[in-house]
């Protein structure tokens, strides 16, 4: 083996299977495995969980945009990595409680804990463990030749990584086991008809960043309690939904960032900057 071929190997080996990046107040999170397809191994796993922990605790960041590098956004497992790494295989299902998220399904509920906007960038496939990823985002921008499928019937199981809480709230219940139980991918067109994704685009990251743009406009408190009320309580009873409307109500009324945005739009030559986003 050449030595220029010894040093590829090695910068393979070194390269980090999920980057985050924070720019203008946006956190870029990209899978990072182009020559698999960002195929999921255990490291993407652990590291796409760990990134979601941090970034749930970071009050300066105003939005997430998740995306793949490369022409797909990620292919789903990468089966025989995960299947030869039984002792990886307990860790991914492995779970303290019934109710709450292994780290198989952390991939997509963290990003629904995280109390900014988060959207994700999909292009080419988005199958499997990758769909299931990017249900956990609050939009999905995706480009005409997206082709999206719950992959996990083809290998005799189920989907089984958290996206079956947004599919629940997107989609009728006879889509939502037509995708799981065919496994057939379907086209933007067909994903956009059945609400699965939120805009189709040939330039999806601009898009993006243009509706965090205009959302960094909007108080940061006011963004993070819209999101709490409608992903905790969307299918709530009415009691409760009522409920936690008057209480975020309050609590942002008690915090400075709703004067402030008050000020931004009576007299905006003296407003000044929101502040970092309260504890939500």
């Amino acid at each position: 083996m050449s030595a220029q071929q010894n040093l590829a190997d090695s910068r393979h080996s070194l390269r980090h299977p999920v980057d985050l990046t924070i720019r203008d107040d946006i956190a870029y999170v990209s899978l990072n495995r182009p020559d698999k397809l960002n195929a999921l191994n255990l490291a993407t796993f652990k590291s796409l969980a760990s990134i979601a922990r941090s970034l749930r605790n970071n009050r300066n960041i105003r939005g997430v945009i998740l995306q793949g590098a490369g022409a797909d956004f990620c292919s789903g497992l990468d089966v025989k990595s995960i299947m030869e790494d039984k002792s990886g295989m307990v860790r991914l299902l492995k779970k303290w409680l019934p109710g709450s998220s292994n780290l198989a399904q952390q991939v997509s509920s963290n990003w629904r804990k995280i109390p900014v906007p988060v959207i994700a960038v999909i292009q080419g496939r988005c199958w499997g463990g990758g769909l299931q990823i990017v249900l956990g985002a609050d939009f999905r921008f995706v480009t005409s030749d997206v082709s999206l499928a719950v992959m996990e019937s083809k290998w005799g199981l189920i989907p089984d990584m958290a996206g079956n809480m947004a599919l629940r709230e997107l989609l009728p219940k006879d889509q939502a086991l037509r995708l799981a139980m065919t496994a057939e991918p379907i086209s933007a067109t067909e994903a956009l008809a059945i609400n699965l994704v939120t805009q189709v685009s040939d330039t999806p990251l601009q898009d993006a960043e243009s509706l965090l743009g205009e959302l960094k406009l909007k108080s940061p408190d006011a963004l993070a309690a819209i999101k709490r009320l409608y992903t905790r309580n969307w299918q709530s009873p009415d009691w409760k939904m009522l409920m936690m409307e008057t209480w975020y109500q309050v609590k942002i009324i008690l915090g400075k960032n709703q004067r402030r945005a008050v000020k931004k739009q009576l007299n905006p030559d003296d407003a000044k900057p929101y502040l970092p986003r309260g504890r939500w």
